[in-house]
Formats: C-alpha cells, sequence, structure tokens
C-alpha cells in the first residue's frame, strides 16, 4: 500500500508538470518578452546580413572564377610526371586532385593511335580582363594541355606563362578579352577569425562555394612549399579547390587555396591558402620576365627555442638565431654576424624561421631593410640592402632537428685528419668529429649525429677532443651544453641540456 501511495504521489507530480507545460509554455512563447522579442529580431537581423553577404561574394565572385582541366599524353605506358620519383600519371593526379578523379576510360581518354590520356581538375581566378589566370603549380605541372571554363560556360586553351613551384603559384592566359576579374585584398590585413569564403571545383563540382573562418596565419612550417607563409582556413577545401580563390566579406580576394592537411583525402577544417600579396609579387614577375628573382641575405637561421634565447641574451624568447654568415653576403657586408638574434624586419616582429625567409625571398632585391638584432643582451638596428638570390644562397634554415633536453651528452669524438675532412667535406673547418652517439642519449635526442663536425663549446672555438674537453669543463650544469655543428651544409646551434 506504501508502495502505491509512493508511486501515485510521483505519477500526479509528473502529470501536474505536464499539464502546466501544455498550458503555460505556449503562452509563454507566443507572447515573449518584450524584450527578448527584440533580441531574437536582432540577432535574425544579423543572421540575415551575414547570409546576404555570403550571396553577395558568392554571386560577384564566382564569374571571376574558373574550372582547370589539364590533359597529358604519354606513350609506351606509364611515366613520371610532377613530383616523385616513378610516380605515373594515375598517380600524380590521384595525388592531387583525389581518388575519383576522371581519368584513364574517361570519354577523353582514347587519344590518337589509342594512347590514353589521363586529365584532372582544378581551380583558377582571373586576374586580369586580358585573360590572365592565376591556378597552383601543382594544378597545370606536367600537362600538355590546359583548358579553362567560364561560370557561364565559355571554353578556352590556356597557355602557361610561367610557374613558381617553390611557392605554388602558376601564371596561365587565355585569348579573350572583357573578363571578369576579383578585387585583389590586403593579405596582411587579414584577421584570426574573421570569416572567409572558398570557391572552387572540389571533386570536379565546379563553382562550389563553402565559408568559414581564419583560423592561423603565418603557417611556414608545414613542409609544403619552401617559401610559405600560408594562411590557414577551416572553410571546406578539398580536392579539385587547389588555385581557387579565399575571399573576405567584402568580397576581396585575400588567398589562394593550395593544401589541406587531411588523412583522408578529404577536408577535415584544416586548409592552407597561399596569402595574395605573396601571390600578387610571384605573378608579376612571371608575367614580366617568366620566371622569378628572391630576396638574399646570405645567412643561416634556426628557430630560437627558450634554451638558446638564454643563452643569447633575448628575454622575451622572440626571434631568430643567425647560425651563419656567407662571405661577401649583403648581411656580412651590413655587419650582422653569427650568434646575433634577428627580432624584427622593418619594424615587424619575427616569429619563426620559415616566415622570416619566405618575407625576405618576396623582398625586391636592391630594396633597404631594416634588421633589428639582439647582440649580447643590446638591441642593435642594422641597414641591409638586400641582394638576389642564386644557386643556394638566401636566407638558408639551418640543418638538424628541433633542440630537445636529455641526460649526459653521450657522444664519442675524434680529431678530424685531412683524409676524413676531405671525404666529409670539412676541407679547411677546424673542429672535432662526432664520431658515435649513444641511442637514446641527450645528444641524440637534440638531433647530434655521427660525421657532424662540432665547431664551438659553449661559443668557444674548438680545434681538437683536448680543447672539446677544456671548454666542457667551464660548462653549465643547469643550462647544459651549447654546441655549434656542421653537417656539410650548413651550421647550426643545439643546446644539449643535462
Amino acid at each position: 500500500m506504501r508502495y502505491l501511495l509512493k508511486h501515485l504521489w510521483s505519477f500526479a507530480l509528473v502529470a501536474a508538470v505536464a499539464v502546466g507545460l501544455a498550458t503555460g509554455l505556449p503562452a509563454v512563447f507566443s507572447n515573449p518578452p518584450a524584450h527578448a522579442q527584440d533580441g531574437t529580431a536582432e540577432s535574425i537581423g544579423a543572421l540575415n546580413n551575414l547570409s546576404d553577404a555570403f550571396v553577395k561574394i558568392s554571386a560577384d565572385a564566382s564569374a571571376a572564377v574558373v574550372s582547370i582541366r589539364v590533359k597529358k599524353d604519354f606513350n609506351g605506358g606509364p611515366r613520371p610526371i610532377g613530383n616523385g620519383p616513378g610516380m605515373s600519371p594515375e598517380d600524380f593526379f590521384e595525388r592531387f586532385f583525389g581518388p575519383g578523379f576522371r581519368g584513364y576510360g574517361g570519354p577523353d581518354s582514347p587519344a590518337p593511335g589509342g594512347v590514353p590520356v589521363p586529365y584532372g581538375e582544378g581551380t583558377g581566378f582571373i586576374l586580369s580582363e586580358d585573360g590572365y589566370v592565376v591556378t597552383n603549380h601543382h594544378v597545370i605541372d606536367g600537362a600538355d594541355e590546359v583548358e579553362v571554363r567560364l561560370a557561364d560556360g565559355r571554353e578556352f586553351d590556356a597557355e602557361v606563362v610561367g610557374t613558381d613551384p617553390q611557392t605554388e603559384v602558376a601564371l596561365i592566359k587565355v585569348d579573350a578579352s572583357d573578363l571578369p576579374t576579383l578585387k585583389v585584398g590586403d593579405s596582411n590585413s587579414v584577421r584570426v577569425g574573421e570569416w572567409v569564403v572558398a570557391i572552387g571545383s572540389p571533386f570536379g563540382l565546379s563553382h562550389t562555394v563553402t565559408a568559414g573562418i581564419v583560423s592561423a596565419r603565418g603557417r611556414s612550417e608545414v613542409g609544403i612549399v619552401d617559401y610559405a607563409d600560408f594562411i590557414q582556413t577551416d572553410a571546406a577545401i578539398n580536392p579539385g579547390n587547389s588555385g581557387g580563390p579565399l575571399l573576405n566579406l567584402r568580397g576581396e580576394v585575400v588567398g589562394m587555396n593550395t593544401a589541406i592537411l587531411s588523412r583522408s583525402g578529404g577536408n577535415m577544417g584544416i586548409g592552407f591558402a597561399i596569402p595574395i600579396n605573396m601571390v600578387q609579387y610571384i605573378v608579376d614577375q612571371l608575367r614580366t620576365d617568366g620566371k622569378v628573382s628572391r630576396g638574399f641575405l646570405g645567412i643561416g637561421i634556426q628557430n630560437l627555442t627558450p634554451e638558446l634565447a638564454d643563452w643569447f641574451k633575448v628575454p622575451d624568447h622572440q626571434g631568430v638565431l643567425i647560425a651563419s654568415v656567407e662571405p661577401d653576403s649583403p648581411a656580412e657586408s651590413a655587419g650582422l654576424q653569427r650568434e646575433d638574434v634577428i627580432v624584427a624586419l622593418d619594424g615587424n616582429p619575427v616569429v619563426d624561421a620559415g616566415s622570416f625567409r619566405s618575407h625576405v625571398a618576396t623582398t625586391q632585391p636592391g630594396k633597404k631593410v631594416e634588421v633589428t638584432v639582439v647582440r649580447d643582451g643590446e638591441r642593435i638596428a642594422k641597414s641591409v640592402t638586400v641582394g638576389t638570390l642564386e644557386g643556394g644562397q638566401g636566407v638558408t634554415a639551418a640543418p638538424g632537428r628541433p633542440e630537445t633536453s636529455g641526460g649526459k651528452l653521450g657522444i664519442s669524438l675524434q680529431n678530424l685528419t685531412d683524409d676524413v675532412a676531405q671525404r666529409l667535406g670539412y676541407v679547411g673547418k677546424p673542429g672535432v668529429l662526432i664520431a658515435d652517439v649513444a641511442p637514446g642519449s641527450a645528444a641524440a635526442m637534440a638531433g647530434l649525429e655521427p660525421g657532424m663536425l662540432v665547431l664551438e663549446v659553449n661559443r668557444k672555438p674548438v680545434r681538437n677532443v683536448e680543447e672539446f674537453k677544456s671548454a666542457m669543463a667551464e660548462g653549465d650544469s643547469v643550462r647544459g651544453t651549447l654546441l655549434l655543428v656542421s653537417n656539410g651544409d650548413g651550421t647550426r646551434y643545439v643546446n644539449v641540456k643535462p
């Protein structure tokens, strides 16, 4: 009986709540407070305004966005094209356009004589009324034919004006006039968190519009191209979007969609776009000269870790460390030195080696720039006249891996003989050779490898094993051991902590 009464009470309570909901909630929703009505109306109005902005961008910009189809003839079976040894045409197009690309067996695959013609698709956008179109290098790399299709259905054969694989920018030209163009914005003014729109041809679906935000700026250490300062976005980008525009809410193109970070081959919310300012710099040179000239300082640089910042007296741990200065270079002429830490370029803070290198590379040769360095704890400004990059010169990333800390050093050393120096390319370089590195040791964790040459220990030159031991005895057991090492291609600093 007690059980029944208890549950009857529960049922009655549930029924009362149900009646209250049935009778009260409609009145609440049909007659919300005045301030709620105002807030709802304002919210809906704001969303409608945002929606209208997306609609306008899509309508205005799509006319200047083109779909690009590339064809590649080959004889005697698959042969390498594009990047990568032994990569067949099918592998190449599948790598950049996804497994669903239209290739062998497609409607256009039989060529004269029955030779297959694989083809793939990408995107581009029109920069000038007389037919200059910009796209990604990998979209047209290795292609014998490039076809451009406009939003209004017109099709043109395109001529490749020039490409720059080191930035992934390519310029093509169609024989047409009075073409629609995109408004070019300023990628330096792009803000993290602002809305952006991407237009492209993912999986062959031309003029697909997606939206998202700018997730980050200045992404340079992503291993896609040599010179990068990418805008990262979560706007959906898929294979086939390559070469398409990234636009702000004013309808201005601020970047060119280039790559995605994905484990599935499709969008995972991480896409990268080349800033339009860099695109314009490359395009102007390709249009004028058909090639690209880059700025050159003549230094080897590396990222500044907290440990290295302590060694070189940089309190805010921001900047890039000069590991080497080339003889007779603009940097040497301006008085820049190894061990200087570059903290600003033309008054703008220097964050990492990759973005600094890209900024120098896209600086017009002959221009004077102000480089601010920290030297022994003192800020010094140097005026440097940028040179022209030739061969392996320029601003290079110092070889090796990031420094980490561990236990004892764990290396075996030997004096450098003439024979070994000749064999390893260390002729004329005084130092101590690393003969062996113990697995799991502090040296191994810091990226030291057999065959490297130790030039300095704790900022003191060493020419033999005895000098190495003497310098080590004077070391700082708290901060660790600072080594200047070379692997034949360049020098870099490594801090090995106990």
